[in-house]
């Protein structure tokens, strides 16, 4: 048997090493790009960690305020699900029912303590 044939161990050995190699490369891209941030939407812009939202509080853009502060005016009452919100990366001012990461600010807020 000549080395030109597919089945000889010699062809085996390289196909082999070859998809081995191919794995490992598309592994790194894959990683790569996984960690790569894209300017939009879900990548505002953040002060001290934590991005910035402005909301439409008695018809007037107040802020910016952290996600904190932001928390505070939900547990206050002030912002609610009709209110209007708007945060760097965002195309035009969404109600705060439509964006996921206020809906869990409210949902990590806790209700008033109840009357006795």
């Amino acid at each position: 048997m000549s080395n030109d044939f597919f089945y000889s161990l010699d062809k085996l050995v390289e196909f082999g090493l070859g998809a081995t190699v191919a794995a490992q490369m598309t592994q790194s891209m894959n990683s790569s790009i996984a960690n790569m941030t894209t300017p939009g939407v879900d990548n505002g812009i953040q002060i001290n960690g934590q991005s910035i939202y402005y909301a439409a509080i008695d018809d007037v853009a107040a802020g910016p305020y952290s996600a904190t502060e932001l928390a505070r005016l939900i547990a206050d009452g002030k912002v609610l699900k009709e209110t209007y919100i708007w945060k760097p990366g965002m195309i035009k001012w969404d109600l705060a029912e439509n964006l996921q990461d206020v809906l869990r600010l409210a949902a990590l807020t806790p209700p008033p303590l109840p009357n006795e």
